[in-house]
């Protein structure tokens, strides 16, 4: 089905960060795991729009209405040695399912991938989520079999971080590089 005439997809901005809060909320609610969802507004507006941003958002409307929202960011395929796009939220509200919102949001992020020299564009779906699955199949996208995702997120993630923390600390101090790099450039002289 071809996408709706009055579909516009843009990039969001500053003041879309409700709206994306939002769609993050909804997407979890789908998903029924509204409890991970901890994001705040403030959250949203840090990793979108502020001073080091970590992620981007495209949003959908049909007319007016806000339909759906994509938010991305870019890594990086030492096998490829090329950048790629992760999709880490793609969700479009249940009333303009069908229309081909959720295409024209991959198609989109397809081409900033092409624009900017990307080798792939990926994503995560949930195991229950068959009707998604055939759907990114039919695009084309093969499901990565052979992988586990595996997560560290907080005790784990804590723990690992002050695991010999003053050990690599004192290694990767920027005296210490300092005191490293003058010692590698004073070398032993030849004559």
């Amino acid at each position: 089905m071809p996408p709706d005439p009055s579909l516009q997809i843009r990039t969001a901005k500053e003041s879309d960060a409700p709206l994306v809060l939002d769609f993050i909320r909804k997407l979890a609610e789908y998903g029924d795991i509204s409890s991970e969802a901890t994001v705040t507004e403030a959250n949203v507006r840090a990793a979108l729009f502020g001073a080091r941003p970590v992620a981007e958002a495209i949003l959908a409307y049909v007319g007016s209405e806000p339909a759906g929202f994509a938010v991305y960011s870019f890594t990086f395929s030492s096998f490829m040695g090329k950048p790629g796009i992760y999709v880490e939220d793609l969700f479009v509200e249940h009333q303009f399912r069908g229309r081909g919102i959720g295409k024209a949001l991959l198609i989109t992020l397809a081409r900033l991938g092409r624009e900017r020299g990307c080798g792939r564009l990926e994503w995560s779906v949930l195991n229950w989520n068959e009707q998604a699955m055939e759907f990114y199949q039919d695009l084309g996208a093969v499901p990565m079999d052979e992988w586990t995702t595996f997560r560290l997120t907080g005790d784990a993630l804590e723990s690992l971080a002050s695991s010999g923390e003053n050990h690599l600390q004192d290694e990767l101090s920027p005296a210490k590089k300092v005191t490293r790099r003058a010692a590698v450039t004073r070398g032993p002289r030849h004559a």
